[in-house]
């Protein structure tokens, strides 16, 4: 077995733990709350979801350390899993700043970024090209459709009501929404940890830029 091989069965193992990892810890409110469980504002399943955001967040702006040629695609990757982890706070920022004040953060972060962006002197055309090629995109894409299209869809209250009739019970749709959305953001972690280790391999192998 080569050394490329080695690695990637290795990241692949580490990646089952990790989702076997995500998989308990959702599973933990039910076990410990019972029928009391409701999966709302608050819960393990959302906070975990929030650090699943800033923890790619911070993987990605690594990256871009790392790597000239991904700096500008990193960073615009940085900044959405940022704003997508201010939106998981909204509950928290409007209770405890004012109401909207998640709306305001995003909006600082975009014109941050776009001013970063403007002022930095390497193609963000090239960087998305080169990014595209990566294993990291398909990755990040996926976890992107599950995140934002699979579990709102999934996690409709109209099916859940249909199917579960005059037995309908909210936590169950609410695990079923959470839960997959507790995929996705797994996924953009993967994602967020494969383009740090292509970044990192890269400073230590120079790049024709």
């Amino acid at each position: 077995m080569n050394k490329t091989v080695g690695l990637l069965l290795a990241r692949a193992f580490v990646y089952m733990l990790f989702v076997a990892g995500l998989v308990y810890l959702i599973t933990l409110e039910g076990y410990r709350d019972l029928a009391a469980s409701e999966y709302a504002e608050g819960s393990l399943t959302e906070r975990l979801q929030s650090l699943a955001a800033i923890l790619s967040s911070a993987c990605f702006l690594l990256a871009a350390r790392f790597s000239t040629s991904l700096r500008p695609v990193s960073v615009m990757l940085a900044a959405l899993t940022c704003m997508m982890f201010i939106r998981e706070a909204d509950y928290f920022l409007d209770a405890h700043l004012f109401d909207g004040a998640w709306q305001a953060l995003v909006a600082v972060i975009l014109v941050v970024a776009g001013v970063y962006l403007w002022r930095q002197p390497h193609s963000i055309g090239e960087s998305i090209q080169t990014y595209a090629q990566q294993p990291s995109a398909g990755i990040l894409l996926s976890g992107i459709l599950v995140t934002f299209v699979f579990s709102r869809l999934f996690g409709r209250a109209s099916f859940w009501e249909a199917v579960m009739g005059e037995s309908y019970l909210r936590v169950v749709k609410n695990i079923a929404e959470e839960g997959t959305e507790m995929l996705g953001y797994g996924l953009i972690v993967i994602a967020a940890l494969e383009l740090l280790f292509v970044a990192s391999r890269g400073l230590r192998r120079p790049q024709k830029v």
